[in-house]
């Protein structure tokens, strides 16, 4: 049995509350809340749920006292970054696990003043810090490197993601954190904070892979692409008005020194007919080089009534869950599953 905290009860963390409640190998620890009007209620009237007994708080002081394995941290990714460190670093300097679906995948992507104190906070909590969900968190690290295994070259790997975001109902994540809405005019956002944000976020997709390759990155290139809205487009957050952006493309070109080079394109839109060809939900792969591969991975849900971004929310709350046993008993610093058998230019 372990016994878990659920950080946050967004759209994530209402899911994983509900996992955790329903589990029979999980017990809940504690809950933490942003919102006041969440804070001093029963964590099952949250997730419509009996009584747990289990009342959330939105004091990290609580949290930090409570006896728990390991921490479910699902917030909404934020600017900058980095924000979300320093709640992380009291969670593991208190000798709690940490699992997150907001970042933390591959820590050592970035410089040691973003690594080091996380490292730190494991060495000094004896924890353990993984981020782990779709992508980033599994897609790519977990099935997409085992493929590259059966190349005999590999020149260049090429992941297409499209989300339809249609459904979505947050505003603050549709027209803030995606983009939405935006006017390309007077905000590009492909040059500001949020571009920064999340070539943050996907270059430690791209370092992992290298990682996995024993190779390293030798140069990251961005190439990102808004659709504009051709008419008011309604979604579950509101309208984006035509003229604005409707669907953002984040994609960059890693080159490795081995010599071989990854594009990863992540498509975010308010309206998959604005994208010919291409479905929601859904990835492509192409692996070019002797020979070449292609991959397709589609998670979906099987009603049409139910909005289909609740596939993926199962599906990140699951590879978290799953990941429970693992990151327990693993030793403390940063987490990664054993590299699947990779591509390497060298057998040494």
């Amino acid at each position: 049995m372990y016994r878990v905290i659920q950080w946050a009860t967004g759209s994530m963390g209402r899911t994983a509350l509900r996992r955790i409640i329903d589990h029979p190998d999980l017990e809940l620890a504690g809950v933490y809340v942003y919102s006041p009007d969440k804070a001093g209620r029963d964590a099952g009237e949250l997730v419509r749920r009996e009584p747990t007994g289990i009342i959330a708080t939105s004091r990290i002081e609580d949290i930090l006292t409570l006896n728990a394995d390991l921490v479910i941290h699902t917030p909404r990714i934020t600017l900058p970054y980095e924000a979300l460190s320093g709640d992380v670093e009291r969670l593991l300097a208190s000798g709690k696990n940490v699992i997150s679906s907001a970042g933390f995948h591959f820590p050592d992507a970035h410089d040691e003043d973003y690594a080091g104190p996380l490292r730190a906070a494991c060495e000094a909590g004896g924890s353990t810090l993984a981020g782990l969900g779709v992508n980033p968190g599994g897609f790519v690290e977990r099935v997409v490197m085992a493929a590259t295994g059966f190349s005999s070259r590999l020149d260049h790997i090429d992941v297409r993601e499209m989300v339809d975001a249609s459904q979505m109902t947050s505003p603050e994540f549709v027209f803030g954190m995606m983009g939405f809405g935006r006017d390309p005019q007077k905000d590009d956002i492909r040059k500001g904070p949020l571009a920064t944000l999340y070539t943050r976020l996907f270059s430690e997709v791209l370092a992992q892979a290298g990682h996995a390759m024993h190779t390293r990155i030798r140069a990251i290139e961005p190439d990102h692409e808004l659709t504009i809205a051709p008419r008011d487009i309604p979604t579950g957050a509101g309208p984006v008005p035509a003229g604005t952006v409707a669907a953002t493309r984040w994609r960059w070109t890693a080159h490795y020194e081995n010599g071989s080079s990854f594009t990863l394109s992540i498509l975010w839109t308010a309206d998959p007919a604005l994208h010919d060809g291409e479905t929601g939900g859904h990835w492509v792969v192409d692996i070019t080089g002797r020979p070449n591969i292609r991959l397709t991975l589609d998670i979906h849900e099987g009603d049409p009534d139910i909005p289909s971004s609740r596939a993926l929310t199962d599906a990140t709350m699951a590879a978290a869950l799953r990941g429970i046993p693992d990151v327990c008993a693993a030793p403390p610093g940063f987490f990664s599953y054993p590299a699947p058998g990779a591509y390497r230019t060298r057998l040494a």
